[in-house]
C-alpha cells in the first residue's frame, strides 16, 4: 500500500480537534445520525460509486472547489432550557458526509402527512429549513455512474393533509413589505455567499416527524414552519443540497430554535462527526458532566456560531495569539486569515521535510508536499479551545 501513495502531492490541512467525538451522548433528547457525502452509508443509499478515493490528491481537490462554490453564511440559535428529552428524527440520527452533493453532512428527515423522506444537507451557517416544494427551478433526480436513477422526494402542501400556509403577519415572516396583505402567503428569499446560490418560494407549516433520542424512543411530532422551495439556483442545482436544507442557525426560523420555543427541549442541540464520515445530531442535547466547554462569542447584529481561539501548536510549538472563528458545517476545511494564516503555515512549512509542490489551478493550496510515504505525514496542526 505504500507505494500506491508514493509521489502523490498531500495538502497542509487545518484540522479542528474536537473531544469525544464518537461519544457525543447526551441525557434526554431527540437525535439523528448524519453522514458526509463520502461515506460508505451514503454511497450505499444514493448509489454513488464515482467518488475521488478519500486521502487522495482528487478527494481534497474536489473539497476545495466545492468550498470556493458554495459556502454558505450563517446566523444562530434561541434561548430557553427545561430538562426534556432529547429528539432526534424519525428515520433515526444517522448523518452521512457525501461528496457527490457537495461535501456536505447530510441526514434524512420524515415532513408531512402522509410522510415524505428528504435528504438535506445540514447546515450551522444558516437558519432557514427549505425542501424543494411544487418546484420551478430544482433538482428532480440523479444518475449515478452506474446508470441507476435515483428520485428525490419533491414536497407540496396540496398532498399533504397536515400542511398550512404561513401568513405574512407570522412573526416568522420576515418579508411582510413584500406582503399584498397580512393574510397572504409569507414569501421567503434566502441569498447565500456563493455567487447566484439562492432558494425562493413562500413558508409553510406543516408536521416534523421526530423520535425520542433514547433506547426505547418514542415519536414525537411538531409542527414547524419551513420554507417550500420553488425556485433553486447556483449551486442547489450543481450537486450541493438537492433535496434540501436544514438551517441549524441562531434565529428564530430555525428548527433547534422553533423545538425550543415549543417547549420540546432545552435550547442546544449536539452534532458529533467522526472520521469515517458518519455521524450524529441530537436536539436538546445538554452535553455530559465534566466535558470540556468554550463560549460563544455572539454579536448582536449577525449572531453566529462563533468562538475565540486563543492557543495554536504546529508540531509541538505553541503559539499564543487570539482569533475569531465560526462553526459552519457547509464549509469542507478550516479557513484562517491572516495574520494567523501565515504564522501558522510557514511555521508547518518550515518543518515539513518533504518536497513542496507548486500549486496549480486544480489544486488552489499555498503549501502541498510530495510524500514518499503516508507513514511520514504525522504532522497535524491543533487549534485549542479555551476552556
Amino acid at each position: 500500500m505504500a507505494s500506491s501513495y508514493r509521489n502523490s502531492p498531500v495538502c497542509v490541512l487545518l484540522i479542528l480537534l474536537s473531544c469525544c467525538a464518537g461519544c457525543c451522548f447526551g441525557f434526554g433528547t431527540f437525535g439523528f445520525d448524519f453522514h458526509h457525502r463520502y461515506s460508505d452509508p451514503v454511497k450505499g443509499i444514493l448509489a454513488v460509486d464515482d467518488l475521488p478515493k478519500k486521502g487522495s490528491f482528487a478527494y481534497y481537490s474536489a473539497l476545495a472547489h466545492r468550498d470556493r462554490y458554495f459556502r454558505l453564511r450563517g446566523r444562530g440559535l434561541a434561548a430557553q432550557g427545561n430538562d426534556k428529552t432529547p429528539l432526534t428524527f424519525s428515520a433515526g440520527n444517522d448523518t452521512y458526509r457525501l461528496n457527490s452533493l457537495g461535501f456536505l453532512h447530510y441526514t434524512n428527515v420524515s415532513v408531512g402527512q402522509p410522510a415524505l423522506s428528504f435528504i438535506v444537507a445540514l447546515d450551522t451557517g444558516s437558519d432557514l429549513f427549505w425542501l424543494p416544494c411544487d418546484c420551478v427551478s430544482c433538482v428532480h433526480g440523479l444518475n449515478s455512474s452506474s446508470g441507476q436513477v435515483i428520485d428525490f422526494n419533491i414536497y407540496s402542501p396540496n398532498t399533504s393533509s397536515t400542511s398550512s400556509k404561513v401568513p405574512c403577519n407570522s412573526t416568522l415572516c420576515e418579508l411582510q413589505k413584500q406582503c399584498p396583505s397580512a393574510g397572504s402567503n409569507c414569501p421567503y428569499q434566502v441569498r447565500y455567499l456563493s455567487d447566484g446560490t439562492m432558494s425562493t418560494g413562500f413558508l409553510v407549516e406543516d408536521v416534523l416527524h421526530l423520535a425520542t433520542d433514547e433506547k426505547q424512543s418514542k415519536s414525537v411530532d411538531s409542527r414547524i414552519s419551513f420554507g417550500c422551495g420553488r425556485v433553486q439556483t447556483g449551486s442547489f442545482l450543481d450537486g450541493a443540497a438537492p433535496n434540501g436544507l436544514f438551517g441549524l442557525g441562531m434565529d428564530k426560523t430555525s428548527v433547534p430554535s422553533i423545538l425550543a420555543n415549543q417547549g420540546l427541549i432545552p435550547n442546544s442541540f449536539s452534532m458529533c462527526f467522526g472520521s469515517d464520515g458518519t455521524g450524529r445530531i441530537s436536539f436538546g442535547d445538554k452535553g455530559s458532566p465534566g466535558q470540556g466547554e468554550t463560549p460563544f462569542s455572539l454579536r448582536q447584529t449577525h449572531p453566529t456560531y462563533n468562538i475565540t481561539i486563543t492557543q495554536v501548536s504546529v508540531g509541538g510549538n505553541a503559539v499564543n495569539f487570539e482569533f475569531s472563528a465560526i462553526f459552519d458545517s457547509g464549509t469542507s476545511f478550516t479557513y484562517l486569515n491572516d495574520p494567523a494564516y501565515t504564522q501558522i503555515s510557514e511555521t508547518f512549512n518550515s518543518l515539513a521535510k518533504e518536497k513542496r509542490e507548486t500549486s496549480t489551478s486544480d489544486l488552489p493550496f499555498e503549501y502541498c508536499y510530495v510524500l514518499r510515504s503516508f507513514l511520514h505525514l504525522q504532522a497535524l496542526v491543533v487549534l485549542p479551545f479555551p476552556l
